[in-house]
């Protein structure tokens, strides 16, 4: 399987997060036939202080996913208070982009907990 295809059944934040944390690394210390992911766009993101981690791109995705389920929340408040002020469709899309993004955020810990126990659960 292609590494792009791969990269379309995961949820955006998580992809753009492990998109910059190849580049931040390929950026560090680039070495013949190391891996890279295809179409990295850095945009402002400053790179990370740390050696980039997969737990860091998760961190990222989770932070990512927590300030769309905040900007849900404020535009969910700002149609309560002031209807005409806020637009209903914008504040739908926004609180659809934060289900979305927390449902991806549970699989991906579901997975985790899983390869966890069957780790844990091998003979050695």
């Amino acid at each position: 399987m292609e590494i792009s295809r791969a990269f379309t059944t995961l949820p955006p934040t998580l992809a753009d997060a492990l998109r910059r944390n190849a580049a931040a690394r390929a950026a560090a210390s680039p070495a013949a036939g190391e891996f890279s992911l295809p179409d990295a766009d850095l945009g402002s993101a400053a790179a990370p202080a740390a050696t980039p981690s997969f737990g860091g791109a998760l961190d990222q995705a989770l932070r990512s996913v927590s300030a769309s389920q905040a900007t849900a929340t404020r535009l969910a408040e700002g149609v309560l208070r002031d209807p005409g002020q806020v637009s209903l469709e914008e504040t739908m899309v926004a609180m659809q982009k934060a289900q979305i993004g927390f449902q991806s955020a549970l699989h991906v810990r579901n997975r985790l907990v899983s390869a966890y126990s069957d780790i844990m659960n091998m003979q050695v």
